[in-house]
């Protein structure tokens, strides 16, 4: 073929389809129709919104514990508001409108307890969800308890979520804490709790923890005893940790010592293997523990109190050799030293002996499954 010929086949090549993106195929369409969505649930929220700031065709009135019933036809006394939203958004509501006494053509409702700026709020949120930052966070405490009074759930999540993440601190913990469960808050309550613990010493100083005392012993006792059943807790889980780890260790060494007996690692190797080879499988050996084991191994071999009640070296070298036996599911084929001798010698165990060595072995074969991996098999 000629030079000319491959030019023309290059350039007669079809170029390829351009890659996948959100240019193409239907990605682009549901994300559209998703932003459609979006935008359509922002304009029902305005205009619910805007229907509460108008007030348009408003049938109820509500008034404040400091406002003056008697004024409640001005615009600057009162907050206009519609009875089927305040009836759907809260049963508490819907109770207080079935008994609200009528004043031009208005039921009258008094929400107590609260400035005027808060019930606004509260009112607002009943309507759209909508709220100004600012004014959610200098006023979350005060709707956190209308929310609980009103059984408005929604309110009282995002009330919570506020408090948590601009109101909470070390000083007014305390007080929050009381908040919370006199407002059925499981959540502040609980995150109110930790706060405490965290910093005990701290809290157990301010000014609200001294007032709780007085005001609240209860509570300060219930404290208390949370408190020291935590710290019983984290030290239990501490020391069952710890344990673990122990037993891990001692799976890791059994890996280690028949892995040395078997195969030799380092500068130890059984007979039949020859050094070079063991010296360039030590190079990459994959057993965490078998640098620990070969350093007790030759230490034992070398030691001359290396019988049992010897140095503590030789001890515990004893003690995995004898834990090896337990644990080793040969006979006669175990290339471990002394392992048929421990296995002769736990015949001669009492019933007492036996249970200690079997619970050992079973917590060493937890910490990390079944020990079908391990070389405790018939050496080819």
């Amino acid at each position: 073929m000629s030079s000319s010929q491959l030019f023309d086949d290059h350039y007669r090549t079809p170029k390829p389809p351009p890659l996948p993106c959100w240019n193409y195929g239907r990605g682009k369409k549901y994300l559209m129709k998703f932003r459609d969505c979006l935008n359509l649930h922002e304009e029902k929220k305005e205009a619910w919104d805007k229907v509460f700031k108008e007030g348009h065709g408003a049938d109820v009135c509500v008034v404040t514990e400091k406002d003056d019933v008697q004024n409640a036809t001005r615009e600057d006394h009162v907050i206009l508001a519609h009875s089927c939203i305040l009836v759907m958004s809260s049963p508490v509501l819907r109770s207080l409108l079935e008994k609200a006494p009528v004043r031009n053509k208005l039921k009258i409702i008094k929400i107590s307890g609260v400035t005027r700026e808060v019930t606004r709020v509260f009112i607002r949120f009943l309507y759209s969800s909508c709220y100004e930052e600012e004014e959610m966070k200098k006023n979350a405490i005060h709707l956190l308890v209308l929310s609980h009074a009103y059984s408005v759930p929604s309110l009282k999540k995002l009330c919570i979520y506020h408090i948590e993440k601009n109101i909470l601190t070390k000083e007014n913990v305390v007080d929050l804490l009381q908040l919370a469960r006199g407002c059925d808050a499981a959540r502040l309550a609980y995150v109110c709790t930790r706060l405490i613990f965290k910093d005990f010493k701290t809290v157990s100083g301010t000014e609200g923890w001294k007032v709780m005392r007085d005001v609240n012993p209860t509570l300060e006792q219930e404290l208390l005893e949370s408190l020291v059943e935590s710290d019983s807790r984290k030290l239990e889980r501490s020391n069952k940790r710890e344990e673990r780890q122990t037993y891990f260790l001692l799976y890791e060494a059994m890996e280690a010592l028949v892995h040395i007996s078997r195969d030799g690692c380092h500068n130890i190797w059984p007979a039949d293997k020859s050094l070079h080879h063991n010296e360039s499988q030590g190079a990459n050996c994959s057993f965490p523990a078998c640098k620990r084991i070969e350093l007790l191994v030759r230490h034992f071999r070398g030691c001359d109190l290396s019988v049992p009640g010897g140095c503590a070296d030789c001890k515990r070298m004893w003690q995995l050799l004898e834990l090896h036996s337990r644990m080793c599911a040969e006979s006669y084929y175990c290339t471990v030293p002394l392992c048929r001798y421990f296995k002769e010698k736990m015949q001669n165990l009492n019933k007492k002996e036996k249970q200690k060595w079997d619970l050992l072995v079973s917590r060493v074969r937890a910490s990390k499954g079944t020990l079908s991996s391990i070389c405790y098999m018939k050496v080819s």
